[in-house]
């Protein structure tokens, strides 16, 4: 079988964490030649037998066989870099945010069509599996006709924004994790018909972007994409309601959680939610009968990124990700900014 040859641009947390443990775990179909990082020698993570570490972006650029190249760098670097990839001639995977502007997103795509390449943006909370299992009990119909969906991803720590003493785009929380969450959405239901910004510097003017509240409206149905860095107690990963009844799903994907702990895809429980995680649909059926039940929840699998590119790249399937889904995403992240920054 055809394999897919993969180079990364970044050694660090992101690409050990995140990427390598999900590409490599598809080693029938999937290759890594080649890690660049300016300085290699890590204490955290070590190196991986079989696979090149180098300091010169070059041999990357020089390697006919790599078909692939993975960049996680910074998001600041992501527009420039890309593009120079691009302009080796190498398909390229760009971690989110995608780029900063709605207008570099469209350059890159634009030279990726002009090259005949792949450029994507990486979609790994496609596959968490609290956003899955919200499809599948959306998808079983007990719920009815959706009126709402409520999207959270809270964290407890204040000490990110008081660390922070001046704004910039980069270390927003709006491009930094609602790119995640608006991401799903979007791919789920589409664009919207209108959207509400409400994205705010919980410490004051000049500070960093540390809260926001995105609803998204489809018809009579609301989507809400919100989070908060001083969410003592989270609220619910994802509740979604109905006309006849109501999904919660308190917890959120478990596959983080183990990567934090360097427990790895290659456990056989890896990511698997517990029954103590699953979420509690109640609702009422045809005959006005109340039920309330646990929904087993649906295993998240961030390998699909790469089985995907690898279908992309090698067989010349559709990409996971469509261009207009992502020029989307960063519109709206540009446009939930510069309200901020308009109001200042």
């Amino acid at each position: 079988m055809r394999k897919l040859t993969i180079a990364y641009i970044g050694n660090g947390k992101s690409a050990n964490r995140y990427h390598l443990p999900f590409s490599l775990k598809l080693k029938d179909i999937i290759k890594v030649k080649t890690i660049y990082a300016p300085h290699i020698e890590h204490d955290v993570w070590k190196k991986i037998e079989g696979i090149n570490y180098t300091t010169e972006i070059q041999d990357i650029y020089d390697d006919p066989e790599v078909q692939l190249v993975v960049l996680s760098v910074p998001a600041s670097a992501h527009y420039s870099l890309a593009k120079e990839v691009l302009n080796h001639g190498k398909n390229v995977l760009v971690e989110k945010p995608f780029t900063e502007t709605e207008s570099q997103a469209k350059e890159l795509f634009q030279l990726a069509k002009e090259k005949g390449l792949l450029i994507q943006c990486y979609p790994n909370r496609r596959y968490d599996s609290d956003f899955l299992t919200v499809q599948k009990v959306i998808e079983s119909g007990k719920l009815g006709d959706i009126l709402e969906v409520e999207s959270t991803y809270d964290y407890y720590r204040p000490y990110v924004p008081e660390g922070e003493k001046e704004f910039s785009v980069g270390h927003s929380y709006l491009y930094g994790h609602a790119c995640h969450t608006l991401d799903q959405i979007i791919s789920y239901f589409g664009k919207a018909d209108k959207v509400h910004y409400d994205v705010r510097q919980l410490l004051g003017k000049g500070r960093m972007n540390d809260y926001f509240d995105i609803d998204m409206y489809y018809g009579v149905m609301k989507v809400s994409v919100k989070s908060s860095y001083f969410r003592l107690v989270p609220r619910p990963s994802f509740t979604v309601y109905g006309k006849k009844g109501v999904f919660v799903k308190q917890d959120m994907d478990r596959q983080e959680i183990d990567l934090k702990h360097f427990y790895m895809p290659d456990h056989e429980d890896f990511g698997i939610d517990r029954p103590e995680n699953y979420g509690t649909l109640t609702y009422m059926d045809d005959q006005n009968q109340y039920h309330q039940e646990k929904v087993v929840s649906v295993n998240g699998d961030y390998s699909r990124v790469y089985q995907g590119l690898y279908d992309a790249i090698i067989n010349h399937k559709s990409k996971t990700v469509k261009d207009e889904e992502t020029i989307y995403q960063i519109h709206m992240l540009e446009t939930g900014i510069k309200q901020l920054t308009s109001a200042e």
